[in-house]
């Protein structure tokens, strides 16, 4: 009897308990792969389709903080109604990976946006960025200003960050310090992206100055790159019309090559610490002893007093070919360019009057 009902199965008139079995699982298997290909359909839809946008092409900003958990993202996602279903959408992100790779930053992203956007923008780090502009001229002090927000911090927290006298030998630069060295130009940062990324980003942008060119440059003018540097931020600082530049430059190559003291106000003021409306003789003899008193001090001061631009760099690796030692300010920023004490002294006097309305 047992053999008949073996046959029997076989050809299918009787179902014995495991071949019933063996037929559930099948059919379960049926339905769940079916279930599955009805969810994947689902988010392959959601990819394109995303939610309904509660106000069509209205834009939300999204911050996502370094180290937040993926629960946490969709969550945040959720509130902002950038999606509308975060359980199909963590589904889908986790499906694709996005749950290993997001970038933190601050995202403006459209409510309703389809899934596969959403993965795009955060997986590529399509984060808001801010303009930073970093003028000529500005000493660290007054350029953290500018560059904290972007650093994820405060101005003086940032300049004291950046005051180490032994920080040019971690970036590759001539020092003392990084003084001088992050070059003045516009950027665009991440806001928070940290100082590190701000600084190499600065640096990077001194060091694309230096072409095979300027290098040759520089060596014919027999000066240290971080002499041009520093005779650059001088220049840069005196300057206030760059069609001067080259012609300052050469008042101080050629007072340089006399053995001449520079006599530079921009260095003295920099010695006592910042601007002021009017230079006197007792606040320079005041710091008289102060290595970047260039009234008391010969040669050039031991590094740059501020940043220079490119073409305060190239004004000092090729000065004008003059025979003036002497320049003075006139109340319009342009200047008197002398060849002798006597005529700057004149020079002076002429200055002197135009300032008083004479």
């Amino acid at each position: 009897m047992q053999e008949q009902r073996q046959s029997s199965s076989r050809t299918g008139s009787t179902l014995v308990p495991w071949t019933r079995q063996r037929a559930w699982t099948t059919k379960r298997s049926q339905i769940l792969g079916g279930g599955a290909g009805l969810l994947a359909a689902a988010v392959v839809a959601a990819s394109f389709l995303g939610g309904v946008p509660t106000q069509p092409e209205a834009e939300v900003v999204v911050d996502i903080p370094r180290g937040t958990p993926f629960r946490e993202i969709v969550n945040t996602l959720h509130r902002a109604e950038v999606i509308s279903r975060p359980d199909l959408f963590s589904f889908y992100a986790r499906l694709r990976g996005l749950d290993r790779e997001v970038r933190a930053g601050t995202y403006r992203l459209p409510r309703g946006a389809r899934f596969s956007d959403i993965h795009t923008a955060l997986a590529e780090g399509r984060v808001q960025t801010l303009s930073v502009t970093v003028p000529e001229g500005l000493t660290i002090k007054r350029m953290a200003v500018r560059i904290a927000v972007a650093a994820g911090s405060d101005s003086t927290s940032v300049a004291d960050a950046l005051r180490g006298d032994s920080l040019h030998s971690d970036w590759g630069v001539p020092g003392p310090g990084l003084e001088g060295y992050l070059f003045p130009d516009t950027y665009r940062f991440a806001q928070g992206v940290g100082l590190e990324r701000v600084v190499s980003a600065m640096i990077q942008r001194y060091h694309g100055y230096w072409t095979p060119e300027r290098r040759q440059q520089l060596a014919e003018t027999g000066l240290s790159e971080r002499e041009v540097v520093t005779l650059a931020s001088i220049i840069q600082a005196e300057a206030a019309k760059n069609s001067e530049m080259r012609t300052i430059s050469s008042v101080y190559h050629n007072r340089l090559r006399r053995g001449m003291l520079l006599q530079a106000d921009p260095t003295v003021l920099y010695a006592l610490g910042g601007h002021r409306s009017r230079l006197l003789y007792a606040a320079i003899d005041s710091v008289a002893d102060h290595p970047y008193n260039t009234y008391t001090q010969p040669g050039l001061p031991p590094g740059p007093i501020c940043a220079p631009g490119a073409q305060a760099l190239d004004a000092a690796l090729d000065p004008a070919v003059t025979d003036y030692l002497y320049f003075v300010a006139l109340p319009n920023s342009e200047h008197i360019f002398s060849r002798s004490l006597r005529e700057h002294n004149a020079a002076r006097q002429l200055a002197r009057r135009n300032s008083e309305g004479g």
